[in-house]
């Protein structure tokens, strides 16, 4: 992956998750992640598993959050748009950020196939309780 292909993709879909995207413009702006709950008006374990990926805000809350963090909406969730610039790429050395970059991939992965277990899940329920 060339440097300039690891800047230009820092945010994009396959690199970052909403999660990512969130904690990074969260601390952009300087908040903790008590003070946004608290702007949001919810609790911390909830804004916690939205920057862990585990689960996300409503829409509602969406573009609240994206209000709060002054990126857009669009940006908060497929990292296209208007957001936080991909950081310098001298930061860190390019092993690194080809570590990272397949880290994220993985991560990105593992969430759709957990996706889909859990599909393939309530569809075995929906099976078993026709039975």
């Amino acid at each position: 992956m060339s440097d300039d292909h690891a800047e230009r993709d820092w945010y994009s879909n396959d690199t970052a998750t909403f999660g990512d995207r969130l904690a990074d413009a969260r601390q952009a702006v300087g908040l903790t992640q008590e003070d946004l709950a608290h702007r949001l008006g919810v609790r911390l374990r909830t804004l916690q598993a939205w920057e862990d990926d585990i689960s996300e805000p409503r829409a509602n809350r969406l573009q609240m959050v994206a209000g709060l963090l002054n990126v857009s909406l669009r940006w908060l969730l497929t990292g296209e748009g208007d957001g936080l610039d991909a950081p310098a790429v001298d930061e860190l050395p390019r092993e690194v950020t080809e570590i990272l970059s397949d880290m994220r991939q993985l991560q990105s992965e593992i969430a759709r196939c957990s996706d889909r277990l859990g599909r393939l899940e309530k569809r075995l329920r929906a099976a078993r309780s026709a039975e």
